[in-house]
């Protein structure tokens, strides 16, 4: 295995991983705003943080991964005003979904998940930190930081500063307060009347969004982090402003490697709600999609590449994973001749190497699934022509079992998934282990004489997306 290669947004290079404390590394992901459902773009991000975090288990290293929610924010006071309920009962509704939908995506789940409503102590000390240090300035019972003095800001996102004004861009924050200078950002906001409110020795109000993740991360992972992730849509404002203020606190850089997802656009658009092309993961699960599906093909495009969501896509990665599933269960049922090859295990070792190698270079998945694609196509052949032995099907197995470890799709448990959910189950959703229930059943009827009872578990199964073929060695069975 080599070194792991990652494209450090901060500095345009891709630079040799090394954390400070090996084997620890000391990651923060930005999560969702809950305030609605999450659409599948949210979902391409999460998922390629779960790559991540998933590969760095399988090299050896232990996560201390910090994941934020954020449920408190202009949107949330006033749709949880609008519905006459509390902004916990508002944000707790949309909070569970989405960790429903990211356990049906088989992202794990991090060490810490953290709400920003239960930090405000931790906001309000590190602006009291900022404002000793002569960072922040108050107007009309709010607080703000004065990007003034941080000759460093913008090094993150290479932004041109000089003629933003307020209201110039959706991307800076257009607080309805008072400010000395339209690039300044708010820590703490005086509340509106009738608005929801915290009273601190701050004074009441709440906390902006920015604060809340800098207060977090560092109470977590300490004031360096190794590894900071999200959607390259965060890099401006919120994460330059991130590292204007815990720099400006600690006088320490804030994080080592800056890792950016690009965006998701459906079939050739970016999402909006004009164009009435959003998409949640309901809506894809409720249209027949299955969890595994989604998970590898939002894990199939490099993370750093704009990914264009398609139909055809879909089905592409549909069928790759049943091709998977296919192969990983032939090879755990055929009978294949007795023996073991030095040409196969020599296979195996080069798919291992091409493996790692794309893993190893900014996680560039395409590349390791390229070759894992290339194995199963040449055990497939050699299968077929009786060249793969009985010993020989451990090592693939094994190597697949490397691969799942990461892509996490060879499991046939999308209906579950999707129970879970409470989305009922398609006509061909079924399990590896219902299959070979179905199969023993078949078989039993078949010893008995009851052809129809066997003929009709057979049409069950195809009837569900199951070919059986019926060999001298045995029953094989692939799905459709």
């Amino acid at each position: 295995m080599g070194e792991i290669f990652l494209l450090n947004t901060l500095t345009g290079k891709k630079e040799r991983f090394e954390p400070q404390s090996t084997p620890e590394v000391r990651m923060y992901t930005c999560g969702p705003t809950v305030y609605d459902y999450a659409h599948i773009g949210n979902y391409r991000t999460f998922v390629f943080q779960d790559v991540l975090r998933r590969f760095l288990r399988s090299r050896g290293y232990t996560l201390r991964h910090v994941m934020n929610l954020t449920d408190v924010d202009d949107r949330i006071i006033q749709n949880a005003a609008a519905a006459g309920v509390s902004i916990s009962d508002y944000t707790g509704k949309f909070t569970k979904a989405f960790l429903e939908d990211i356990a049906a995506l088989s992202v794990e789940t991090p060490e810490h998940i953290v709400k920003a409503t239960e930090h405000i102590e931790e906001m309000v000390a590190l602006t009291e930190r900022l404002g000793a240090k002569g960072f922040t300035y108050t107007s009309d019972g709010s607080i703000y930081y004065r990007i003034a003095k941080f000759p460093a800001y913008g090094k993150l996102s290479k932004i041109d500063l000089t003629g933003i004004q307020d209201g110039a861009s959706e991307r800076i924050e257009a607080d309805r307060y008072e400010k000395e200078n339209a690039r300044d950002f708010a820590l703490w906001k005086a509340p509106k009347p009738g608005e929801h409110s915290w009273q601190t020795r701050l004074g009441p109000g709440r906390p902006g969004w920015h604060i809340e993740c800098s207060a977090m991360a560092m109470k977590y992972l300490g004031e360096t982090l190794d590894i900071h992730t999200g959607g390259v849509d965060l890099c401006f404002p919120h994460h330059e402003n991130e590292i204007a203020q815990s720099e400006a606190a600690t006088g320490k850089p804030f994080v080592r490697y800056w890792l950016h997802a690009e965006h998701l656009i459906i079939d050739g658009e970016k999402m909006s709600k004009s164009l009435g092309n959003i998409r949640t993961l309901r809506d894809l699960l409720e249209q027949g999609q299955k969890p595994s599906t989604l998970r590898f093909l939002l894990a199939s495009v490099p993370y750093r590449r704009q990914f264009n969501f398609t139909s055809d896509g879909l089905q592409q990665a549909a069928s790759s994973v049943e091709r998977l599933r296919n192969f990983a269960a032939r090879l755990r049922v055929e009978k294949f001749p007795t023996g073991q090859g030095e040409a196969m295990a020599a296979r195996v070792r080069k798919a291992d190497e091409g493996f790692d190698a794309g893993m190893e270079d900014d996680l560039n998945t395409a590349q390791a699934l390229a070759t894992v694609f290339d194995l199963v196509r040449d055990v497939n052949t050699a299968a077929d022509r009786g060249e793969c032995k009985q010993g020989d099907a451990p090592a693939v197995l094994a190597f697949l079992a490397k691969f799942d470890r990461i892509f996490a799709v060879l499991e046939d448990n999308d209906a579950a998934k999707r129970a879970a959910l409470g989305i009922a189950a398609t006509g061909g959703s079924i399990s590896d282990e219902e299959v070979e229930k179905l199969i023993a059943e078949r078989q039993a009827a078949r010893k008995r004489r009851d052809f129809a009872a066997s003929d009709r578990i057979r049409q069950e199964l195809a009837n569900r997306g199951i070919i059986l073929e019926d060999t001298k060695d045995g029953v094989r069975w692939k799905r459709k």
